[in-house]
């Protein structure tokens, strides 16, 4: 991976943690994971997803995602599934943490 991408996803992480900074609940894993293939590779999301996995703090009464959980998601097409509003909610959560608009850089 070049260092450009590597950057890349250090700051996505930064992103989504100042999107989330609870934490990203449960309803919301589908419809982030979706976007976030949209514009990354599968590495590179499944890298994310348990990252925040591992990082989760349940919001109350959330059960945590753990990293059997992400890679149930990831493996599934259930990725494919995520409503509209889940993807509107999604993209305003990560646009209010610094996520660009613009495509990530290539290799």
């Amino acid at each position: 991976m070049s260092e450009l991408r590597s950057s890349f996803l250090t700051r996505a992480m930064e992103w989504l943690r100042a999107g989330y900074p609870t934490g990203v609940p449960r309803q919301d894993y589908v419809a982030l994971l979706g976007v976030l293939r949209r514009k990354l590779t599968e590495d590179e999301v499944r890298k994310i997803a348990l990252s925040l996995a591992e990082q989760q703090h349940a919001a109350e009464g959330d059960e945590p995602i753990t990293p059997a959980d992400i890679e149930a998601m990831i493996s599934s097409s259930v990725l494919q599934q995520a409503s509209a509003e889940d993807i509107v909610r999604v993209s305003a959560h990560l646009a209010a943490g610094g996520w660009p608009l613009a495509d990530p850089p290539t290799e």
